[in-house]
């Protein structure tokens, strides 16, 4: 199997213009409301049961994409137990941040699971050689921090579910970090879509039994809204973006792609006000303003960008 080199995975070789700027941003709103159609979805389909089916039909698409592409399946020998640790890492992320959605507001999911950055730049300096924090990204991390700090100072939320389920995604977004910066230090092995399709068909198969066992009700509301909800999630956020963000990547690299990703913490707030009509106090603006700040920080003209694709913070 041809190994990938790091320049095939960071470096594009055409200059940005208008067109493609627009598409970028397109997609960086398509990851940020993801979790909005994740919260319509479990209007109607449990959890667990909503991971299992999502991850299955987006493992599909993405296969088919691959092999209509050609792109090679095979993996050595000694990448399996990589494949089975990013797997597993991934399938225990995606669960507790289901789990955790449940039980909170979708902007305040969103916000907190766009900590990932930070967790991933504080763990890469001390795991990944010649990754330091500089001055620059500790101000980005500082600011990031703040904003969560202001939006639980805010928190009219009753002691309760919602606490739960904040602490449930934090706790998602700690793993995610480890994974992802154990995936930065072996990607240059791998195909990039070996990363995202193998923990899928991983994943999917484990959380339809646990949907079995552990929803409360696997189905319940089978609406228009649920099912349309469950279809952008498989298909246009996992399957599409993950097609269009590797074909963006590779046509103008890394860096370009990376200095868009602050919009997406601001498409999922504005969009779980808009259509879940959930409250936008000012105290979450001011925590989404500093958040997307230490965002525009840390990944303006990164030292050594890697392909990275969005599902961590669009899920």
């Amino acid at each position: 199997m041809r190994k990938m080199t790091g320049a095939e995975t960071v470096k594009g070789n055409q200059t940005m213009t208008m067109l493609p700027g627009i598409f970028i941003v397109f997609l960086t709103v398509v990851f940020g409301a993801n979790a909005v159609a994740i919260k319509l979805a479990l209007k109607g389909i449990g959890p667990l049961t909503t991971a299992g089916l999502r991850f299955a039909l987006a493992a599909v698409a993405i296969a088919c994409w691959a092999r209509f592409t050609g792109r090679p399946f095979g993996i050595k020998t000694g990448q399996f137990s990589q494949l089975l640790i990013v797997s597993t890492a991934f399938t225990l992320q995606l669960a507790l941040f289901y789990l955790g959605l449940e039980r909170t507001y979708a902007s305040r999911g969103v916000l907190i699971s766009n900590l990932l950055p930070f967790f991933v730049l504080f763990l890469s300096h001390w795991f990944i050689p010649g990754e330091r924090i500089t001055l620059k990204k500790f101000g980005g991390i500082v600011l990031g921090f703040a904003g969560v700090v202001v939006m639980f100072s805010g928190s009219s939320i009753e002691p309760g579910t919602l606490h739960i389920g904040d602490l449930l995604i934090l706790t998602a977004v700690t793993i995610w970090s480890c994974n992802v910066v154990y995936t930065k230090r072996i990607i240059n092995d791998f195909h990039p879509f070996h990363l995202v399709l193998y923990p899928m068909v991983f994943a999917f198969p484990l959380f339809l039994c646990a949907g079995c066992f552990l929803d409360h009700r696997m189905f319940f509301d089978l609406s228009s809204v649920v099912i349309g909800a469950y279809l952008y999630q498989s298909l246009v956020s996992a399957a599409f973006g993950f097609v269009a963000w590797s074909t963006m990547l590779k046509r103008y690299g890394a860096s370009t792609l990376h200095a868009f990703v602050f919009l997406m913490p601001i498409a999922g707030v504005v969009f779980s006000g808009l259509i879940l009509n959930e409250p936008i106090t000012s105290n979450l603006i001011v925590a989404l303003a500093l958040i997307a700040a230490g965002i525009a920080m840390v990944h303006l003209r990164p030292k050594r960008p890697v392909f990275t694709f969005p599902l961590g913070r669009g899920v």
